[in-house]
């Protein structure tokens, strides 16, 4: 199980989740729906179980390119700690626990969970051919909201999409961040990546538009629903963070992105998830 959890880097799912719990107790401050401890834990066996599928997948497909690359050389599959096998079979099983997972849930969620996977999986692929695999891999976490918003539910709503429009630059922004490690590797191999396509300060520059939009996304909300202060203020820091990643980042200082990556975007959408579930306990 050990050897699975670092297959997956289970500590990463902590970047998407936090938003997926904001969707899930949006749709129950904003309509009739209560709330079902069933309903939270199914919710969080698609989003744990839809992750690794992706990354477990992800490591599969790239099995190859990893171990080629002196940064990714030493990952579970490369490294013989774990086989293609396994790792492919880690993600069937993943595939299928979500699928009846969503069975469980309602009739929009399980015939929507085949489009679900198709997203997170195909990511893998788009290194390949295209350089937005970062949007790619945004559009895949920025469905967390959304879908815990259809697991109470059973509907859309234009404020979910709103956060799921934000994961989508967030995730994606900071996706671009990362890459730009690999500029040179990926030039070198002919894969894709906004780094490798346009470089890294104007990669950087893209990125830093990708949050803003973010940001933006994120405030949008309260104009369509009541909050209070807290949630303004929760806001102020998600986008302080966001700045703040930016600062420690340069074209010709990559020591810190595995910091801007790791403990920025992780605490940015936990303390703003945490600061929307005070809003709405103590202001609302």
């Amino acid at each position: 199980m050990k050897k699975y959890m670092s297959l997956v880097l289970f500590a990463h799912s902590i970047f998407a989740l936090p938003f997926a719990i904001i969707g899930f107790f949006l749709a129950i401050q904003t309509t009739a729906h209560g709330f079902d401890w069933k309903k939270l834990l199914l919710m969080l066996v698609c989003m744990v179980t839809a992750r690794n599928a992706a990354m477990a997948f992800n490591r599969f497909l790239d099995r190859d390119i990893d171990a080629i690359n002196p940064r990714t050389a030493m990952r579970d599959i490369p490294a013989g700690k774990i086989s293609a096998n396994s790792a492919l079979t880690f993600t069937i099983v993943n595939c299928l626990i979500f699928i009846a997972a969503t069975y469980f849930i309602n009739t929009l969620c399980f015939y929507l969970s085949p489009v679900a996977l198709f997203v997170v999986l195909f990511y893998s692929y788009t290194k390949r051919f295209t350089p937005l695999c970062h949007i790619v891999l945004g559009v895949g976490l920025g469905l967390s909201p959304i879908g815990a918003y259809l697991v109470v539910t059973n509907q859309f709503d234009i404020v979910p999409i709103f956060y799921g429009i934000a994961v989508m630059c967030w995730s994606g922004g900071f996706d671009i961040i990362y890459a730009l490690q690999d500029e040179e590797f990926d030039k070198a191999n002919g894969l894709n990546s906004i780094p490798a396509y346009f470089g890294a300060k104007k990669a950087l520059r893209i990125s830093e538009m990708l949050h803003v939009l973010s940001f933006v996304f994120v405030l949008l909300p309260a104009f369509y629903m009541p909050v209070g202060w807290l949630y303004y203020f929760g806001v102020a820091f998600y986008g302080f963070l966001l700045v703040y990643q930016h600062r420690i980042v340069s074209p010709t200082d990559l020591s810190r992105v595995n910091r801007a990556f790791m403990t920025t975007n992780g605490v940015a959408s936990v303390i703003f998830a945490a600061f929307y579930l005070l809003d709405i306990v103590f202001l609302r």
